[in-house]
Formats: structure tokens, C-alpha cells, sequence
């Protein structure tokens, strides 16, 4: 028998069981589209952190000593650091920043990433609507905390009046900023005293003073992302799990087909069939499956982002990846029905048994 006609007793096989073969591709979308949503989500932390890193401007921060980053908690330092760690050589320019979260007083998404700067200074953004804080109680923020220019706030009984606003700034899962003088972050965060949480250099210096040390964007973008170590690792378990979900399911569909087609494949092999023929035929209905499934994932995903309450990115790249993961898993998800095709005896063909 030509391969050629098995391959096409497989599609055959799927045409006849259609209503099985549309509610499993369906499931599995669905599995494949939540998966997909996860990767997004670990994919939104890497680019707000490379955003905000990229907005500062910096290629490194100066921070005292036994921190592990500019971004995440520790001593704060006072501002006349910066005009010590400018002198240093290697160094262009070194700015005072204090980087921390607070919460405004408004009803919703209270919880905001505040960076004080100088005015034109690293870490001062550049923004998209508006204009830059120039003044005390000014302010610029993001339009994910969902104020509006003109929009009054206060954060720690500090009043600001909005100026500015930036798309698509967010810190640690998706907490909008707030960029603010130097000063007034000052108030709001050491009660008006001259310190700062870091200070933004550009260049690297060779030596550091003892009692501060220097750490880079990578390290600084890492400090950033720490927080959320553990949800990211959480994330990428239910993702692992939601792939294994997917490969259960089209190797049952699959397997079940096989069981069902017991005489078929006796005979089959009683009319020499090679089993690499028998094996291409199943397979393929199990790719079909899978990336059939892995396409409409992808529309399922754009479908279900909206409801979640943070921005879910999804790369084009992810997206080519889906079919091709897809594509594996069809392939791994076959093998218990290889296994049961390869073991069928030609006799029953004839009513052996």
C-alpha cells in the first residue's frame, strides 16, 4: 500500500471523527493560549525593566556599600555623595536619585514606584503628553496609575499637581511611576533631609571610594526585577504544567483514535504497510492537532488579556514560537499510540486473535 494512501486514511480518520477532533483542538487552544498569556506576562516584567532602566539614562549607580542595588531598599545616602563620585575618573556625569514605592491617596491604584531627580538630570523622563516637573508640588506619572494632566494627588501629605505623563512606565508588575524634583521626593521619603536611595552616573568609574560601590545597569535592572523572583518562578511552574495539560490531551485524542482503529491497522500491516508509514500517519494527526490548536491560541490569548489588571505584552517572536512548541508537543504526544499501532497483530486482520 502507498504511504501516500495512509496518510490520507489518517485525515480521513480525523474527518470522521470531526466533532472529537474540533472540541479537543479547542481545548487544547485554550490551554495553549493561557500558556501563551504566561509568557507574556514574563515577558511584560523584562521590558518595564528594560524600560525603566533605559529611562534613567545611566550606565551604572553608586550605592553604599553592601547593597545589592539601587532599587531595592537599603541605607540611603546623603546627595553630597554625588558631586564626590562625579570627580571620580571615569565618570561624565553622577546625579542624586531617590527611587522608592509609595502609596497616593487616590481610590484607585494607590500604589506608585516614585523616582525624585534633578531637573534634567539622570533618571528626570522625557515625557509623552505634557511637560516635565520644573517646579515644587509638579509632577510627572504614568498613565497606568490612570490620573490625567491637571489631576491633583498627594503621597505622604506631599501635594502634586500632574503636568506630564508617560505610557507604558511601570515597576515591579506593573505599578505606575511617579518622577518628581529631588526635593519633593526628599519630603515625601526622608522628611525633607538631603538624601538619596542611589546616584545615577554616567560612565564607569575605575575606582570607588570605600564605604560605596558601583553597580551596573544589568545588575541594577536585576535589582529592580527581585521582587518578583518568586511570582516569576511561580509563573514558569504553571506554564510547565499547562504544556504537560496540552500534551495530555492531544495524546488522548490520539490514543484513543488508535485503540479505535485497531483493525485498521492489522490491516494494514497484512498488506505491508511499512511501520514508519503506520507511525508518519498518526503523528500527523497529532501535529494537525497540535498546531491547529496553537494558531487559534493566539487569538484566544489577544482575547483574554484585556480581563487581567495588568498589561500583558505578546511578542510576535512568542508568537512564532507557540506552532513550533505546538508542533513538539504532537509529536511527544503521539507516543503511547505509536506504541499501541506498532502492537497490533496482522492476524487479527482475519479474525486472529
Amino acid at each position: 500500500m502507498h504511504a501516500g494512501f495512509l496518510w490520507l486514511a489518517g485525515f480521513r480518520d480525523l474527518q470522521w471523527r470531526r466533532r472529537r477532533f474540533v472540541i479537543a483542538v479547542l481545548g487544547t487552544s485554550l490551554v495553549f493560549g493561557l500558556t501563551l498569556l504566561l509568557s507574556g506576562f514574563l515577558s511584560t516584567f523584562d521590558t518595564e525593566v528594560a524600560r525603566t532602566i533605559k529611562l534613567f539614562r545611566a550606565d551604572g549607580y553608586v550605592v553604599p556599600e553592601g547593597r545589592l542595588g539601587p532599587f531595592t531598599g537599603g541605607a540611603p545616602m546623603p546627595v553630597t555623595t554625588a558631586d564626590e563620585v562625579a570627580k571620580l575618573r571615569g565618570i561624565a556625569a553622577a546625579d542624586p536619585v531617590v527611587s522608592i514605592l509609595q502609596v497616593t491617596d487616590q481610590d484607585y491604584r494607590p500604589d506608585v514606584y516614585l523616582i525624585g531627580a534633578r531637573l534634567g538630570g539622570l533618571g528626570t523622563p522625557q515625557p509623552a503628553e505634557g511637560r516635565v516637573a520644573k517646579a515644587p508640588g509638579e509632577a510627572v506619572v504614568d498613565n497606568r496609575t490612570t490620573m490625567h494632566i491637571g489631576d491633583e494627588f498627594a503621597i505622604n501629605g506631599v501635594k502634586f499637581n500632574v503636568v506630564g505623563l508617560t505610557h507604558g512606565v511601570t515597576v515591579v508588575g506593573g505599578h505606575g511611576t511617579v518622577f518628581t524634583l529631588i526635593e519633593d521626593a526628599q519630603r515625601v521619603v526622608f522628611g525633607g533631609q538631603p538624601f538619596a536611595t542611589s546616584i545615577a552616573v554616567k560612565g564607569h568609574p575605575d575606582v570607588v571610594p570605600a564605604g560605596i560601590s558601583f553597580v551596573g545597569a544589568k545588575r541594577a535592572g536585576a535589582d529592580l526585577k527581585r521582587p518578583l523572583d518568586d511570582t516569576i518562578k511561580s509563573i514558569g511552574l504553571f506554564r510547565a504544567l499547562l504544556w504537560i495539560v496540552a500534551a495530555a490531551i492531544v495524546g488522548s485524542v490520539v490514543y484513543l483514535s488508535a485503540i479505535e482503529r485497531v483493525g485498521d491497522f492489522a490491516v494494514f500491516k497484512a498488506t505491508g504497510v511499512a511501520t514508519r508509514d503506520l507511525l508518519g500517519a498518526l503523528v500527523t494527526q497529532a501535529i494537525v492537532l497540535s498546531i491547529g490548536a496553537s494558531i487559534l491560541s493566539i487569538g484566544v490569548a489577544y482575547l483574554l488579556a484585556p480581563a487581567f489588571p495588568v498589561t500583558v505584552l505578546i511578542p510576535a517572536k512568542l508568537q512564532l514560537t507557540v506552532p513550533v512548541v505546538g508542533l513538539v508537543i504532537g509529536v511527544l504526544a503521539s507516543g503511547a499510540a505509536l506504541r499501541r499501532a506498532v502492537t497490533v497483530d496482522p492476524a487479527l486482520a482475519f479474525g486472529g486473535r
